[in-house]
């Protein structure tokens, strides 16, 4: 008699998965697609995230990437002899970095994060990010304290219309995180931070941060670590212990106000994972860390 252990037993994921599939049918789902699985040099990785979200879109979720490129930036940054520098996890921008960030993140990374969905039968749609968005100079931290980056943003505009129209027409879009100031300039704006304005601006059901760390971890320096959930009351004591700290301030911040703003959960996940997007989504334990109203 012909084994079928394995096929019964990839039924059983399919129908864990059911209800989940069931559930989000329709809704709109935010990506942050960044990590240094976006530089990996075996295509199969970039590949096999990209199939992940894909398959978001597969069964029925309306799903919009915002890329980051961070270290695409920083290697354009050593090719020209600039030095990057970062407050708080934000690259300080003057008028030349400004240059190429936007090269970078709107003819480069773009390009490529689209390519690669289209290689898995996606329909991504690049969205130069100051075609969408629209920002104020960032004036102040996270923790209200003054500060001048340069030309770094805070977005206060989605042009919700336009990213809407593109899914009506079954695309997925590919946002960069550039947005346009209100004196016409184009300015840098952390891709934590797009990802999560674009998120409440849609009423996205959830946000998804995939980068290149387990999630948000109680010692920085354990992998194993995790916190599998985080309560909104329980940020403003992790950042005075030094949990919250560097990049994952924006990102954290960032998804506290997409929840304030309407979006019902916002997940943290390990891009490097095989994976991860989908054990986080459509199964009963996730794999990642998990934001939540108190």
């Amino acid at each position: 008699m012909t084994d079928i252990s394995e096929p019964i037993a990839k039924a059983r994921v399919l129908l864990e998965a059911l209800p989940y599939i069931q559930d989000f049918h329709g809704a709109i789902f935010v990506v942050k697609y960044g990590g240094s699985f976006m530089d990996d040099p075996d295509p199969a990785v970039r590949i096999r995230v990209a199939a992940d979200i894909a398959f978001l879109a597969a069964v029925g979720i309306n799903v919009v990437v915002v890329h980051g490129g961070g270290k695409a930036i920083t290697r354009a940054m050593d090719a020209s002899g600039l030095k990057p520098t970062f407050v708080n996890g934000l690259r300080v921008t003057d008028e030349a970095t400004m240059a190429i960030v936007r090269k970078t993140l709107d003819e480069i990374v773009n390009k490529e994060v689209c390519d690669t969905l289209a290689s898995v039968k996606a329909r991504p749609k690049g969205l130069p990010g100051d075609s969408v968005l629209v920002c104020q100079k960032l004036t102040a931290d996270d923790d209200g304290q003054p500060c001048d980056l340069g030309f770094v943003g805070d977005v206060t505009e989605v042009k919700v219309k336009m990213v809407k129209k593109e899914m009506a027409d079954g695309f997925m879009p590919v946002i960069s995180p550039v947005a346009e100031g209100y004196d016409g300039k184009p300015y840098n704006v952390n891709a934590d931070t797009v990802a999560g304005r674009v998120a409440s601006a849609l009423r996205a059901r959830r946000l998804v941060y995939m980068s290149d760390v387990p999630g948000l971890l109680a010692d920085p320096k354990d992998p194993t670590s995790l916190i599998s959930t985080l309560k909104v009351g329980d940020v403003e004591g992790l950042k005075k212990k030094g949990v919250i700290d560097k990049g994952m301030r924006p990102k954290i911040a960032s998804a506290v106000r997409a929840l304030a703003e309407g979006v019902q959960r916002v997940h943290l996940v390990d891009g490097r994972l095989p994976h991860s997007l989908l054990l986080e989504i459509f199964t009963d334990r996730g794999v990642g860390t998990e934001i939540v109203h108190d």
